[in-house]
């Protein structure tokens, strides 16, 4: 296991002049943003000339982005999807208030090459369907005038880019936002990564006192040199100046970048404390024109004052207190739009996940949208970010070079959310040889380097102390038992690693089943992966085994289930859906939460309920079954078809009544109670 390395940036560190904390006026809105979301055309082939200003796209299906071509095909089982290339065209005019302004064109995911033209001028291209990335398109817009910007979409495999394969669908097109920013030409550097030009640094937070290094990277793009001053101002939850500094007046050279750290202390400090407190101070910079006191630029960025260590012993600690991480993998597609989803429906994603208590999330196996995070920060989760790089790699300098890429960006363009702790550098290599090796060695130095201040992990299904496993600061076992393998769960496995190697700081990355809310089975049996069938009855047991063990185990710094949500892959042929993974605790489409949901919920979460399972088996051919229930009552009595049957309570939130039915209409119905309050849950089952 490497141990992190402290690197300090190369950057000229100004001189600060304090300012005393006092109310100040919030930094002014100096950037325009303008959405090109609307009114595109699209065409899935390729098109001939499709870049140039004059072409003929009026035959071409009208979309707004964010889009994908593949919304139908890539949910459809049969690993028949379209993968090739997609011309998106948008004809706008850019308003003449924005001369003598660097105009830049940001999109924030295409996957997975993109390639820019406005007005028949290329302006790059970008490899990678994760990350956002931004053109300078000032010398090509023609501002008051129609302007034609072309995108060539092209989401064939390519060996030069991660992933090559995965366990996912690989959807196509301009699937994220689009904008068009306008920035002074004195400005913070819009060309890093696509980050966001300021990163704030914790290097220590106690409950006394934090200090963080804020680096700012910025550029003058003037024709003449600058008195410039970089101006740092913290305000808390409230809009209250906590502290301010500025960086002394300096000369800065027409076309020239310059970076600037401000060291910034801030007395007693309200820490973010995960879902029990995700509190946030915001840190703006601005950036000033000396010789007229003008603000010429302004980024605000979320600032979540923690600390976090892993013990091999004790798990995951954030500011020195043990946090049981209840953790969730998940994707980013939705049914019939794959990853062209809203914020709304972002929204509902952490509502279902607050719900269900989760407080840890990995945003498998890629990155996600700035909202994912934003809503991370501010709902205390701890996340586990990470890069692309799935299953296998290729031998060659443009595939490495592309991994460096997408794992700058990842850290760059997320540097400041608090909620995350962890880089991931990749997935389920499948080849534990040199190659493999030596680009994950490259990844995790490329992590202390970037962003000492987090911890570096690593997702493997191989060895347990095998090269793949040895890189990162941490590491994530995927383990799939009683699915992929046999077992009723982790601990026994987990207990012999730990006692083997006790420095080893051991999560568990991956676990579950699949289940579908049309298949049950009394008593549930493992089974077959690959079949049609996989009962509802059977995922839950498995969740129930998997908890308890973990619960247990308290060096596990991490543990987190495969999936949240059932996810496309048009590759499978199994469950109830062809072109699905359906290990999801929550139905495909949001609307049903499977019962092992209700397991998690009763074990993460205070709230009062009781909820019958295999409630959706309303169509019974036995009279002997067992009532199961869910929940956190001090109790819950039975009765079947308005007959009390007894009252039960539970020291694992598991409730259980063997039971006959009777022929037709059976209601089933608990009462529960908890503290004086009173809770019912209600279902009916005919029998044949």
């Amino acid at each position: 296991m490497s141990l992190r390395r402290v690197v300090l940036p190369l950057l000229l560190l100004a001189t600060l002049v304090a300012v005393p904390s006092s109310p100040v006026s919030a930094a002014p809105e100096v950037r325009q943003l303008s959405s090109l979301n609307s009114g595109w055309r699209f065409l899935r082939s390729d098109a001939a000339n499709a870049q140039s200003p004059t072409f003929n796209d009026s035959s071409w299906s009208a979309v707004n982005v964010p889009h994908t071509w593949n919304a139908q095909d890539g949910q459809d089982g049969g690993s028949n999807y379209y993968r090739g290339i997609g011309w998106y065209r948008k004809h706008f005019t850019p308003s003449t208030t924005l001369a003598g302004k660097k105009l830049w064109l940001q999109f924030d995911g295409v996957n997975t090459i993109a390639e820019v033209w406005v007005n028949g001028t290329r302006l790059g291209d970008h490899r990678g369907g994760f990350a956002t990335f931004r053109f300078d398109a000032s010398a090509a817009l023609r501002l008051g005038q129609d302007n034609v910007v072309a995108v060539k979409v092209n989401n064939a495999s390519n060996p030069d880019i991660a992933p090559l394969s995965a366990d996912f669908t690989f959807f196509g097109g301009i699937y994220r936002d689009v904008t068009l920013v306008a920035v002074d030409p004195l400005s913070i550097r819009m060309g890093d990564f696509g980050g966001p030009g300021v990163y704030l640094r914790q290097k220590s937070v106690t409950a006394s006192s934090a200090g963080v290094d804020v680096t700012t990277k910025a550029w003058n793009n003037n024709t003449s040199a600058k008195q410039v001053q970089v101006r740092t101002t913290v305000r808390d939850a409230a809009g209250a100046v906590v502290t301010s500094a500025s960086a002394a007046s300096r000369t800065v050279n027409a076309a020239t970048g310059f970076d600037t750290v401000q060291s910034i202390t801030i007395g007693s400090p309200h820490r973010w404390q995960g879902k029990a407190d995700p509190y946030l101070y915001q840190a703006t910079v601005e950036i000033i024109d000396a010789s007229t006191g003008t603000v010429t630029d302004a980024v605000t960025q979320p600032l979540g004052l923690r600390e976090s260590t892993v013990d091999p012993s004790s798990g995951f600690l954030l500011n020195g207190r043990h946090l049981s991480l209840h953790g969730v993998n998940a994707h980013q597609d939705r049914l019939n739009q794959g990853w062209a989803v809203t914020p709304v429906q972002q929204t509902q994603d952490f509502d279902l996940m607050d719900e269900m208590g989760v407080n840890a999330l990995r945003t498998a196996h890629y990155q996600q949208s700035q909202t994912v995070y934003s809503l991370a920060d501010q709902r205390g989760y701890v996340i586990w970010a990470e890069i692309p790089l799935v299953n296998q790699v290729t031998d060659s300098a443009a595939f490495r070079a592309n991994a460096q890429q997408q794992l700058s960006e990842l850290i760059r363009q997320n540097y400041n959310h608090p909620s995350i702790f962890f880089w991931g550098i990749g997935n389920e290599q499948a080849s534990d040889n040199a190659v493999t090796n030596s680009i994950l060695t490259t990844l995790d130095n490329q992590v202390a380097t970037e962003d000492p201040s987090r911890m570096s992990t690593y997702a493997t299904n191989k060895g347990d102390t095998d090269g793949l496993a040895s890189h990162t600061d941490v590491i994530g076992y995927n383990k799939y038992y009683g699915w992929y393998s046999s077992g009723t769960g982790p601990g026994a496995w987990a207990d012999q690693l730990h006692a083997k190697d006790p420095g080893r700081k051991i999560g568990i990355s991956e676990y579950g089943a699949g289940g579908s809310v049309n298949q049950h089975q009394e008593p549930p049996q493992q089974p077959v992966t690959t079949s049609k069938f996989h009962p509802e009855e059977y995922e839950s047991l498995l969740h129930e085994n998997h908890w308890k063990q973990i619960s247990t185990r308290p060096y596990l710094w991490g543990t987190f289930v495969w999936n949240m949500f059932d996810f496309a892959v048009d590759s499978r042929s199994e469950g109830d859906t062809n072109g699905r993974n359906d290990k999801g605790l929550v139905t495909y489409d949001r609307n049903t939460r499977k019962d092992a949901f209700y397991w998690y919920k009763a074990n993460w979460t205070n709230t009062s309920f009781a909820y019958i399972t295999s409630r959706r088996w309303t169509q019974r051919t036995a009279a002997a079954t067992t009532v199961k229930v869910y929940g956190t009552a001090d109790s819950i009595s039975l009765s079947l078809n308005g007959t009390t049957i007894s009252t039960k309570t539970s020291a694992d939130h598991i409730y259980t009544w063997p039971v006959t039915l009777s022929p037709g209409q059976n209601v089933v119905k608990v009462t529960g109670t908890r503290g004086g309050q009173t809770f019912t849950d209600t279902v009916t089952w005919t029998l044949a």
